[in-house]
């Protein structure tokens, strides 16, 4: 007798069987309750050998990264893997460049491991029912979500910040300081993506603080990478060299625009305060340290994998879900 025998006659997934017989805690009491009552009346001693115990591949659930490299991610896989392990899944790994397309990659992965599920970290904000037509397994966005797209709710799940919410609190919190020429430093304008839904936070903290929105303030980089971040930073202080306060849609994109203005001259925060978006590690080891809105890495990766598990196990529907960065008061930052 196996835990499939266990999972079978219970009416539940073999991966809820293995979490109840592992004592894990995200399981519901009723569940508990019927794998339990089986479990005695079957008689069942877990074998303790690894054979009966290991999921098969096709418990294997998809992990595709879009943005090799990008150091935000690296606490985010480590949550999914933690809680895909803890799940009595098996991770699939697979890490696709920017410009990729995660969709086809992801459909791909799929079929040839026999996922599953999917959970897609970093991807396109603008899906049609027809871009999404080759994903035959449920999936989850994981970081991002529909905001540009034609889906319906009800045919994707996500868990994200609300960038544009976040980018107007964090430009508020200039302005509150007494900022009124502040930059925004950003990949572009309109891009159907992270960067487009952060401008428009920019713009709404503006107008709400009756600050005319000045062109000459918005540099775009048409990169997120370090290199381009500095190089449009010392493009915006030759041609706005009045500048007190600079937002930075992401953290990585902050370091190397503190380093640019510190080669243009300007200290920081003494000239120019910098503040951005997402908490990463290196960004609390900067001097001074930067102010930013910590988004919660292992939080967004643990709710992704419990979308995806009550889709999989057919206990719950999708659903999109907004959680809140924390703001870290570094020394980037100070009233004028």
């Amino acid at each position: 007798m196996t835990i499939k025998d266990i999972a079978e006659k219970s009416g539940v997934s073999v991966s809820t069987v293995s979490r109840v017989l592992n004592d894990h805690p995200d399981v519901s009491e009723a569940n508990r309750a019927r794998v339990m009552a089986v479990v005695r009346e079957l008689h069942y001693v877990p074998n303790s050998s690894a054979r009966d115990l290991v999921r098969p591949q096709p418990d294997a659930i998809g992990l595709v990264v879009r943005g090799v490299g990008n150091p935000f991610y690296t606490a985010v896989i480590r949550a999914i893997e933690q809680a895909v392990r803890a799940a009595g899944y098996t991770l699939v790994l697979h890490q696709i460049h920017t410009e990729d397309n995660e969709v086809p990659a992801a459909a791909s992965l799929a079929r040839a491991k026999k996922l599953r599920g999917l959970i897609l970290l970093g991807g396109c904000f603008d899906y049609t029912p027809e871009r999404i037509a080759a994903l035959d397994v449920p999936f989850v966005c994981c970081s991002f979500t529909n905001s540009f797209g034609t889906l319906e709710r009800t045919a994707y799940s996500s868990v994200s910040i609300d960038d544009q919410a976040e980018a107007r609190r964090a430009v508020a919190h200039l302005i509150e300081r007494g900022h009124r020429r502040i930059a925004i430093l950003l990949d572009s304008t309109c891009d159907h993506s992270i960067s487009q839904l952060r401008y428009r936070g920019y713009c709404q903290a503006l107008e709400e603080a009756g600050i005319p929105l000045d062109r000459e303030l918005v540099e775009e980089t048409s990169d997120f990478d370090m290199a381009a971040a500095y190089s449009g930073t010392a493009r915006l202080l030759k041609r706005r060299p009045d500048l007190t306060g600079l937002f930075a849609i992401s953290d990585s994109m902050a370091v190397a625009a503190m380093k640019a203005l510190h080669d243009g001259g300007k200290r920081v925060p003494e000239d120019c305060s910098v503040i951005a978006i997402d908490g990463i590690d290196i960004s609390a080891y900067m001097i001074p340290t930067l102010t930013t809105l910590i988004q919660p890495q292992e939080e967004l990766g643990e709710k992704a994998v419990r979308l995806l598990l009550d889709l999989i196990e057919g206990t719950g529907e999708n659903r999109q879900l907004r959680l809140q960065a924390a703001l870290r008061e570094g020394g980037s930052v100070r009233a004028v």
